[in-house]
């Protein structure tokens, strides 16, 4: 394991220090998001009043005092051992040290990870790895929860690395991780890496350290430790209920399935001690591939699954894991980095929508993760021909700029092969969950949404167009047509574009790009539209006599006036987007589709739409024009930035000639042009 320790970059590419030009300034602006992202942590730990932060421990303040009287310190006997004394610390002072302490300790792993990587490290990951894993973890859920007071989970991380890669004798590297195992019970599986990655001296000073450190506390705190792992096997059930949602462990997950019992015990057992068996050979293998970063990152999400207690804030080590290469195309190697980055950043309601039957898996998904590093994702082998050089992506031939003064961004290039499934729908949900939450953030000031809406009908009377009042009460009076417009309303404002967006993805991936990035803009246009101008939609505007037909009567003396208050700003209503979502679904139908019936159906779209959302007395007429703007502004952007749709391709060996050739054909525009650039780069 020593070698694989030099092999794997520990010192390979220190010497790559400094940089110049743009990666300088890339690394200085990195290093100060990395600080402010640290200050504002600490800010929102230290905005704790002293005394209320201190009560935080769950410590007696003096030693004769029990760990575990008050059920919330989960930490082990040793590391109340270790803690209890400073609670005699006065608490501002306290607070100031442990917060700043607790962040020191992340910034270090991050310097001490970046230098672990696997060489070859180009200057760029060389240069701007720190800072860009120090900020990762600044906003990680793990760090964020393991500043709170009480909590150790920073300090086995560190120690553990800085023992594999910092230290070079065995018995000091082996002494350090048994004392990040005496903090952390489940560590110890570093032990059996150790001996089995030939550092056998090193695995029994760990095993010795560790067995000395709980032989102490034993000695010292007798009920404590009888207690913690007798009582509670190990520190399940201390600090919360075992099956809570912070135990994300195999054992907590099997809990809040509903499974108790011997019969859970024994199937928790079995499942631990098969993750263990294939964590610990894969993370064998990395070691002795030279890939050693990977292999204490796959160990430690082994060791926090396994464990009876695996706490949120022990979970770092999933991060550590974005090490790993996984992929052939370059357009899957972001993959695995971002649903780490996502799964350990955003709460789980943010990735999965809140559905019965997603539970399990937005209950469990940082156990989901470290399950996946640690049993299931392949990494490759530094011996893989595609580790350093794998299969490029085909772009399409760089457009020219339209405008002097708007030159294209040099990054927005039309890539022609069809991304990665799994990125794009953790980017639309990621996406959707963003946009929801902006779109009720807003102020919604009813006397000024209301005054808006005053606004915006004045001006249609004005302009001879206000019939909203008129509809409404013509559908309210025709039953089936107000059953067809409610139908309508609730039914294809999701379901159309998601349709639409499938069907490019499988069919016509230049395209789908083209489409999805006007479809983004679009509607990032319409969210600064809420924000800056609240309006009540014809349904909430008192004493105009309007009959909200989708969502029933409405009590307007009353601002919380209905169900839909909790969950939706109701004042998120210029631009209208149920237009111009339908708009922006008509026309790339109309320019896409092959037959003339399908091209009809496209254009009638956004015309039944603007009747639902003026018949439903849920938008005014000018909230669709509103949308339209935002459509016609989300197609220009992406002309500005990306040029025309029908790009110029030019494959290897071959003349140039339209992307857009042959529309009906097999794959459809671009996908025959993509694949020939794929197979004249396999060939060469």
């Amino acid at each position: 394991m020593a070698n694989a320790a030099e092999h794997s970059g520990a010192n390979g590419h220190a010497g790559v220090i400094g940089g110049s030009g743009r990666l300088g300034a890339a690394r200085l602006l990195l290093w100060a998001l990395a600080g402010a992202l640290a200050v504002r942590q600490a800010a929102a730990v230290l905005r704790v009043p002293p005394g209320e932060w201190l009560s935080g421990f769950h410590l007696p303040g003096s030693l004769p005092g029990s760990l575990y009287d008050a059920g919330q310190f989960t930490g082990t006997p040793f590391a109340g051992l270790v803690l209890k004394p400073l609670t005699g610390f006065a608490a501002p002072s306290l607070e100031v040290a442990w917060t700043c302490v607790t962040l020191l300790f992340v910034a270090a792993i991050g310097l001490v990870a970046a230098r672990a990587l696997p060489d070859p490290v180009p200057r760029r990951t060389a240069l701007l790895a720190a800072p860009v894993l120090v900020a990762l973890m600044m906003v990680s859920l793990p760090v964020r929860e393991a500043a709170s007071p009480g909590q150790t989970a920073v300090l086995p991380v560190l120690l553990v690395l800085l023992a594999v890669f910092r230290v070079p004798s065995d018995r000091p590297a082996g002494f350090l991780i048994g004392l990040a195992a005496a903090l952390q019970p489940a560590l110890l599986l570093f032990a059996p890496l150790l001996w089995l990655s030939g550092r056998r001296p090193a695995a029994g000073a760990a095993a010795a350290t560790f067995a000395g450190a709980t032989a102490l506390s034993w000695a010292a705190m007798p009920r404590d430790s009888w207690t913690y792992w007798a009582e509670h096997l190990a520190g399940a059930g201390l600090g919360g209920a075992p099956g809570g949602l912070a135990n994300q462990s195999v054992h907590g997950a099997l809990l809040r399935l509903g499974l108790t019992g011997p019969f859970e015990i024994l199937l928790y057992v079995a499942l631990a001690a098969g993750i263990a068996w294939i964590g610990l050979r894969r993370a064998v293998r990395y070691a002795r591939d030279g890939q050693l970063l990977l292999a204490v990152a796959v160990t430690g999400c082994v060791a926090v699954a396994v464990s009876p207690a695996g706490w949120r804030h022990q979970l770092l080590w999933v991060l550590l894991a974005v090490a790993g290469k996984v992929g052939k195309r370059a357009a899957d190697r972001p993959v695995w980095p971002v649903a780490v980055v996502l799964a350990m950043t955003l709460p789980s309601a943010v990735l999965l929508p809140n559905l019965a039957a997603l539970a399990p898996v937005r209950d469990n998904v940082l156990l989901l993760a470290a399950l996946a590093a640690a049993c299931a994702v392949p990494f490759l082998p530094r011996s893989s021909p595609y580790w350093r050089e794998p299969v490029p992506t085909a772009y399409g031939r760089p457009a020219e700029a339209r405008w002097a003064r708007v030159p294209l961004l040099p990054f927005w290039r039309r890539v022609l092969s069809r991304p990665n499934l799994l990125l794009e729908l953790l980017l639309i949900r990621v996406g959707y969950s963003l946009y929801s939450h902006i779109r009720a953030a807003p102020p919604t000031s009813r006397s000024l949404a209301e005054g808006n809406g005053s606004q915006i009908l004045g001006i249609e009377r004005a302009l001879g167009m206000d019939i909203e009042h008129a509809v409404n009460h013509a559908v309210v009076n025709t039953p089936w047509l107000e059953a067809f417009f409610n139908f309508y309303y609730t039914s294809f404002h999701f379901v159309v574009p998601l349709t639409i967006l499938a069907v490019l993805y499988w069919r016509r991936p230049g395209d789908y790009r083209w489409a999805r990035a006007s479809l983004g803009l679009a509607t990032v246009l319409a969210l600064i539209g809420f924000w800056l101008y609240p309006l009540a939609p014809p349904r909430l505007m008192p004493g105009l006599g309007f009959i909200d037909t989708v969502h029933g009567p409405q009590d307007l003396a009353n601002p919380s006036y209905g169900a839909m208050t909790a969950i939706s700003n109701q004042y998120a209503a210029m631009p209208s987007l149920h237009f111009g979502w339908s708009l922006w679904c008509g026309i790339v139908i109309v320019v896409l589709a092959p037959k003339g019936w399908q091209k009809l159906l496209g254009a009638l779209h956004p015309l039944i739409t603007v009747c639902a959302i003026v018949a439903t007395a849920n938008h005014w007429v000018l909230d669709a024009v509103g949308g339209a703007v935002v459509v016609t502004a989300g197609f220009g952007l992406v002309y500005a930035l990306s040029g025309p749709r029908k790009l110029r391709v030019t494959l290897p060996g071959q003349r140039a000639h339209g992307e857009g050739q042959g529309q009906g054909q097999g794959q459809g525009e671009g996908a025959d042009a993509a694949l020939g650039v794929r197979a004249a780069v396999r060939s060469r």
